[in-house]
């Protein structure tokens, strides 16, 4: 298994490395009357992270017989959203939090207002480097874009987050918390790999298309069950941000319903599913490893 996770943890280092260095060069000449928003992005945007996200992009890609370069611009916009909800997140009004990825969260380098203007400006930019990308068709782009849309809005990602502040002084049924975690975190984590497979030119309706979604949707609910688990059980060294904040602001998760023991069986049982759901394409190791990862990851 080591020798698994080390081919994995490699590949996902260059898979970072090459969205990092496209991320860097969207970014062009600094414009010095808007220099401090643009460091406040960057400090955000490159403060380390597992880049799981632009990960799935560039693997469902490959895996359909795609090119990185289409999936970059696509590996990068998901990113500029994910940061730009970190940040978000992390802000008085929401979590308040004062670390992420062991670094200070931006508003406390930066202060609430530029930190929010940052979370604003990533998530529009997303849009149109997704939109711009100039190695797929004009209908592929505007595919993807309106993907990106549906899982980062309403009927997504803050969705999801209006549901878990809901939930911080009401109790949630199960079936509201996987709905609520769905949105919150699983509907990037779909779109990564609609996204990558938009890259190599998959369509809505094709069966590569329906199996990329089982196993995003598998391993990103089977991903929040990991984090709730690691809220209470976990490092917080290793994760770089405080633990057993999830019991302090009263929010239900699934250890609210069930025993640790019982969580890990159940997203164990969730990514046996969706590893199924892809182990029948050739090249679909490093997905299947990464869904291993996901499940037994300590931050």
């Amino acid at each position: 298994m080591s020798d698994i996770y080390n081919a994995l943890f490699a590949d996902m280092k260059d898979a970072a490395a090459l969205t990092e260095e496209y991320i860097s060069l969207t970014f062009g000449d600094p414009d010095s009357d808007i220099c401090e928003v643009a460091e406040a992005m960057k400090y955000s945007l490159f403060a380390g992270g597992k880049r799981i996200r632009p990960y799935i992009v560039l693997s469902f890609c490959r895996l359909f017989g795609g090119k990185d370069e289409a999936a970059l611009p696509f590996a990068a916009a998901l990113e500029m959203i994910h940061t730009f909800s970190l940040i978000h997140d992390d802000l008085p009004c929401m979590d308040n939090d004062d670390l992420r990825r062991g670094k200070p969260t931006n508003h406390k380098v930066y202060g609430e207002a530029t930190a929010l203007l940052v979370g604003d400006a990533l998530a529009l930019r997303a849009f149109g480097t997704a939109a711009d990308n100039p190695h797929v068709s004009p209908e592929i782009a505007l595919s993807a874009v309106k993907a990106l849309s549906l899982a980062a809005a309403e009927r997504g990602m803050v969705g999801g987050q209006i549901m878990d502040m809901y939930g911080e002084s009401h109790p949630l049924s199960l079936d509201k918390l996987k709905k609520l975690q769905k949105l919150k975190t699983g509907a990037l984590i779909e779109a990564s790999a609609r996204l990558g497979a938009f890259a190599a030119g998959v369509t809505e309706e094709d069966e590569r298309m329906l199996k990329a979604m089982e196993y995003a949707g598998g391993i990103g609910l089977a991903f929040q069950i990991t984090d709730d688990i690691l809220d209470v059980t976990g490092d917080e060294a290793i994760l770089g941000k405080p633990i057993g904040s999830d019991a302090e602001n009263s929010k239900s998760t699934f250890l609210t319903h069930m025993t640790i023991e019982e969580a890990q069986h159940y997203a164990h049982e969730l990514t046996e599913k969706a590893k199924g759901a892809i182990s029948g394409y050739k090249g679909c190791e490093s997905l299947m490893a990464l869904a291993d990862y996901l499940l037994t990851r300590r931050s």
